[in-house]
């Protein structure tokens, strides 16, 4: 397709989530397609036929009902879901799959055998600004900010896709905002979508953040540099608004590619001062907390779909001799009064080591 002007068709056209940072009046272009589209290309699609995404997640936040030939801006990426879609940034031909409500865009390799076949798009071309130069998320990300505050950092894990992870950030937020303690919620690793960062600041996060403020649609098959530059960025931002804690959301299970990477990490495990993870039962939950510690990582709580049965937190506690805290109970003042206590204590011997190993906390 020959380059044009696209005022016409964008007053027409859905922005999702994952365009959000871009302004509006960015998109003035319509360019060739790149032959190989790269992570975070912006296009302009055209839906063909609708499948498992009905709705589409505005930048507002809005979820708005699709309609073939609906016109969407979309961005190449990489999904990795359990549950839903492995898909990666490729086109066949003009044809590729809305991989998320977010307006993540690629082909499906496979997915969850309950899962309906994706939405189908026709690409119309590569979206670019006045200058005809291609639209790339990277080039709308946060600037890099300084902070000599250092937050303490709560990171919340799970066992597995939709453990309950999103709801225990919330109620971590809830139970540790007070008019004197400012806490920040960022969502480091996943998939475009706005529910967990709509989630985090109903709770009251003084900011929420996630990878797309990092320029990302995805982090699926990011490298370990990669993560770890995104979660400085996030950090320091959460910082300079002036954050006394982070509660750090990481998608997915705890053997899933980019979690398993992080946990790995002596960089960026140093730098998280209490773990809590998320479960879906009892045996979910044992499992994890062997692999935390195996990683060398002492959880001082699970919470997550297990703590939803009272037996289910017997077992659990029993089993693991972790405390397991259903999430409304994480929302009350005396209980985060008590981790915020523990996380103090983990903070001074953590920096005392850091200043002894001249580790600087991230």
């Amino acid at each position: 397709m020959t380059t044009t002007s696209i005022s016409e068709l964008m007053a027409d056209t859905r922005l999702p989530y994952a365009v959000r940072r871009i302004p509006a009046t960015t998109f003035k272009t319509l360019l060739p397609l790149p032959q190989t589209p790269q992570t975070g290309d912006i296009a302009l699609a055209e839906i063909e036929s609708i499948g498992k995404n009905a709705r589409l997640e505005l930048a507002s936040g809005r979820l708005c009902t699709l309609h073939e030939g609906d016109l969407l801006a979309v961005v190449f990426g990489n999904r990795y879901a359990t549950k839903q879609f492995e898909g990666y940034a490729r086109r066949d031909g003009q044809r590729s799959d809305l991989l998320s409500v977010g307006g993540l865009c690629g082909i499906v390799e496979s997915r969850h055998a309950t899962v309906a076949a994706p939405t189908r798009l026709r690409q119309l071309g590569a979206l670019g600004d006045a200058d005809m130069s291609p639209l790339r998320l990277r080039d709308f990300s946060l600037e890099p900010a300084s902070s000599t505050k250092r937050p303490s950092v709560v990171a919340v894990c799970g066992t597995s896709m939709d453990a309950g992870k999103t709801y225990t950030v919330a109620s971590l937020i809830t139970g540790m905002r007070r008019p004197d303690f400012n806490v920040a919620g960022i969502k480091l690793t996943g998939t475009a979508a706005g529910r967990d960062t709509w989630s985090m600041s109903d709770a009251g996060a003084c900011v929420a953040l996630d990878f797309v403020d990092g320029g990302y649609p995805s982090t699926y098959l990011c490298s370990l540099p990669e993560l770890l530059e995104l979660y400085r960025l996030l950090t320091a931002h959460a910082a300079s608004c002036d954050a006394d804690s982070i509660v750090v959301e990481i998608a997915d299970g705890l053997v899933q590619r980019e979690t398993a990477a992080l946990l790995r990490s002596p960089e960026f495990v140093s730098t998280v001062d209490a773990w809590v993870l998320a479960a879906s039962d009892p045996l979910a939950a044992m499992g994890g907390v062997e692999e935390l510690r195996r990683r060398g990582i002492e959880p001082i709580a699970v919470s997550g779909l297990v703590s939803m049965s009272a037996l289910a937190i017997r077992e659990v506690t029993e089993a693991t001799g972790v405390a397991c805290v259903p999430a409304k109970a994480l929302q009350q003042v005396e209980l985060n009064s008590t981790i915020a206590g523990n996380m103090s204590r983990t903070v001074n011997a953590s920096d005392q080591h850091s200043q002894q190993n001249g580790v600087a906390h991230v």
